[in-house]
């Protein structure tokens, strides 16, 4: 799936316009996080406001997502969902996995597993 990139004004953070099937990808980091979420509401925001249909959101660099990093991920799936389309969560680590196990999200958001045979 191609994606044009972009950089974030605010954050340098790489996001990108929709591609032919409205699918973006989404990097994440901490340094994003640890500004506050203001900076990841503004970058799920521009993606959805270009037209994405779908969202990859890479957490190969998110030691740990707060609660309301999990809320803001959630209203972009609602929005995508009435689009036909999802958000997929990439990179999560271990922690990342307990919370959307413990929380039930496991079952709303995708996640994708690097790991290949798993």
């Amino acid at each position: 799936m191609a994606v044009a990139a972009t950089r974030h004004p605010t954050s340098g953070h790489t996001t990108g316009r929709p591609a032919d099937d409205g699918h973006v990808v989404v990097r994440i980091d901490d340094e994003l996080l640890a500004d506050g979420l203001a900076d990841l509401r503004w970058l799920l925001h521009d993606a959805l406001l270009a037209g994405a249909r779908g969202l990859t959101v890479d957490l190969s660099d998110v030691r740990q997502l707060s609660s309301t990093a999990v809320a803001s991920l959630l209203w972009a799936h609602r929005t995508c969902r009435t689009r036909g389309g999802a958000v997929v969560l990439r990179g999560v680590n271990r922690r990342t996995d307990d919370l959307l196990r413990r929380t039930g999200l496991w079952r709303v958001m995708q996640v994708e597993d690097a790991r290949p045979g798993r």
